[in-house]
């Protein structure tokens, strides 16, 4: 649906903080799911962890917040240029398994609520047909 040349003419993020692939599925406002191909090449595997390297649960959860801006942006008509999403708060963060190089991450997040410019989303990784991360993210859309 999205490639990652459209997603950069959305999202801010350039690498190598762009943590979303390619999006998949977009119901504009409600639901959004998307993927990252997480390869031997992220720079964050030289040191976490050297002889086992696992991808760190914060960037998970960065992945989950920019596929909801993704969403939001398309939602509200306003581009990156205009605008720039602030998180507010994270929730009910798990962590249930390591996501590592060769694993295909995919990121799904569906609006809880979205009031007076405040996103509340539910977010939710998997590698394959397995749960790997679940949290509920809440951010705003603001003025640049």
């Amino acid at each position: 649906m999205l490639d990652t040349v459209q997603i950069m003419e959305i999202l801010p993020h350039r690498y190598p903080f762009l943590m979303v692939d390619k999006v998949l599925e977009l119901e504009a406002g409600k639901r959004c799911v998307a993927i990252k191909n997480v390869t031997m090449n992220e720079p964050f595997f030289q040191g976490h962890f050297p002889g086992h390297p696992v991808m760190p649960g914060v960037l998970i959860i960065e992945a989950m917040a920019q596929v909801a801006a993704i969403m939001a942006y398309l939602a509200s008509g306003d581009g990156a240029s205009e605008k720039v999403s602030y998180f507010m708060a994270i929730d009910n963060a798990r962590f249930r398994k390591p996501v590592k190089p060769g694993d295909t991450l995919r990121i799904e997040v569906e609006t809880i609520f979205n009031k007076r410019g405040i996103w509340s989303v539910a977010g939710k990784t998997y590698v394959g047909d397995t749960l790997v991360t679940e949290a509920e993210l809440k951010a705003t859309l603001a003025d640049k």
